[in-house]
């Protein structure tokens, strides 16, 4: 199992590395320079409102789909085409209620019809990974690694043209922007479903009220976890916008977005652990196999990136927001500044929510597959207490920093606790010399950060330097293998 998951999560990796990138960094950014700052913030602000219902598209049946195929992959011939349906109600649930929501809390009308249109991106999303939890169940990891990066590749040539053809470049409207989402999703949802339709030996929708009852019972554990996640993980700039004066929040929200971006990119890097992970681990499970070799072996990657990266975000955070973000059209120089200021603490301290999210990735994964969602639950609900109270405290006071130290603590608190519930449920020893190597490697990551920053040269020649540094770093502390790596990849 562990050379299955090294060697796809080598493909999905290098899928993912060589089309997001481009897509965060060449599409996402341009989009939000061309429409400024306030304009993208109204859209990140629409769509996080989204993601606080998206359980209603869901329920659970992702989650519950994807360990359940994996452990009988029989049933998925008689679980698609009921599932299907259901889906297609729960599109109609999400809309009434997101609406109906939106509505209370005082969305005028071009907040209504974007959230209309990013409403049904979400439904569109979320019957992507309904599709691909088939796919990977029937662990089939690399034609779900292709359907993980081609609504991408398809909105990459859509905007690409949009942005540098200039008379469109010139009038960017975040509308189209959503529009290209929409004909993306559209086109990817289509061809996983011809790809799981033969799978399923697929002969038409039938609709089953019991059996659709009982889908929706096993699934809403796993549906209350993902909406206590969800919140906790997407409030943020709904308190800020709420929170703060008018004005002043949509720019709060902007600049929020400006900082969350490189983390919502590297936490995509985090989340194929558990996708390639549910399934391993829920064979695994099943067949009494050891969990405790792929469980080391997928922390250490994902502890490793983390830090590493959150150290140097915090290093270089000045040098990185200046490199993205130019100053707009109708800004002053002043006002860039402290725009540009205020992005680069919020990114700083942000990033360091990587670490307990990319953890949550493993940890939480071996937990679901295990089938302790009651546990998880709790976490969740503990966690979300604890950021919408800080939420409360710190947004009229911080602004965006305050919900950004809201963020990351609820994280780590939720990692925390998911560590301790894996050592006490799974009986694991604590590996002293393992964790001394783990300590030692964030004091080393700290002091080559820094240590190097003194160095007069160019911040890039630098930021390589040190992460070219941090990589021999966990080699010489044996965190990872060479040898061991490959010879799992050959066998």
């Amino acid at each position: 199992m562990q050379r299955k998951f090294l060697s796809n999560l080598v493909l999905l990796l290098v899928l993912n590395l060589i089309i997001k990138p481009y897509w965060i960094f060449g599409v996402d950014l341009q989009i939000q320079n061309l429409v400024g700052t306030e304009e993208y913030g109204f859209y990140f602000n629409i769509l996080n409102f989204s993601f606080l219902f998206n359980i209603i598209l869901d329920l659970g049946i992702t989650n519950f789909n994807n360990r359940n195929i994996a452990q009988n992959n029989h049933l998925l011939h008689k679980h698609f085409s009921n599932i299907f349906v259901v889906k297609l109600l729960l599109l109609l649930c999400y809309f009434i209620i997101t609406l109906s929501v939106g509505l209370v809390i005082g969305y005028d009308t071009q907040q209504i019809k974007l959230l209309v249109l990013v409403g049904f991106n979400q439904f569109l999303l979320s019957f992507i990974l309904y599709l691909r939890s088939n796919i990977s169940g029937l662990l089939m990891f690399r034609t779900d690694s292709i359907l993980s990066v081609l609504d991408r590749v398809f909105m990459i040539l859509l905007l690409s043209f949009l942005i540098w053809y200039p008379p469109t470049r010139q009038v960017m409207k975040i509308e189209w922007f959503v529009y290209a989402q929409t004909i993306a999703y559209l086109l990817t949802a289509f061809i996983g479903l011809v790809v799981v339709i033969k799978k399923s030996a697929f002969q038409g929708l039938h609709w089953n009220w019991p059996f659709s009852l009982m889908i929706i019972r096993k699934s809403f554990p796993f549906a209350i976890l993902v909406l206590l996640m969800t919140f906790y993980n997407r409030v943020d700039s709904v308190f800020i916008e709420r929170l703060l004066p008018k004005e002043s929040g949509k720019m709060q929200v902007g600049i929020y977005a400006s900082a969350f971006r490189i983390l919502d990119a590297v936490n995509m890097v985090a989340y194929l652990f558990s996708v390639l992970l549910l399934p391993l681990f829920a064979n695994m499970l099943k067949n009494k196999d050891r969990i405790v070799p792929l469980l080391r072996l997928s922390f250490t990657l994902v502890f490793t990136l983390s830090v590493g990266v959150a150290f140097i975000s915090l290093g270089y955070r000045s040098e990185i927001m200046n490199a993205l973000y130019p100053i707009h059209i109708n800004e002053t120089p002043a006002e860039f500044l402290l725009r540009i200021s205020q992005a680069s603490q919020l990114f700083g301290l942000l990033m360091f929510g990587f670490i307990a999210i990319s953890s949550s990735y493993v940890i939480g994964t071996l937990l679901t597959a295990n089938g302790n969602l009651k546990y998880l639950n709790l976490t969740a609900a503990f966690s979300m207490v604890v950021s919408i109270a800080l939420n409360f405290l710190l947004v009229p006071v911080f602004q965006a920093f305050g919900s950004a130290i809201a963020s990351v603590s609820s994280q780590f608190i939720s990692a925390i606790i998911q560590i301790v519930l894996v050592v006490f449920l799974f009986r694991i020893e604590p590996n002293r010399a393992y964790i001394l190597r783990l300590i030692g490697y964030v004091l080393g990551s700290v002091a080559l950060v820094y240590g190097l920053k003194t160095i007069d040269a160019n911040w890039m020649v630098l930021l390589s330097v040190t992460t070219f540094a941090m990589v021999l770093l966990a080699f010489a502390l044996k965190l990872l293998d060479v040898r061991a790596i490959l010879k799992l990849l050959r066998h």
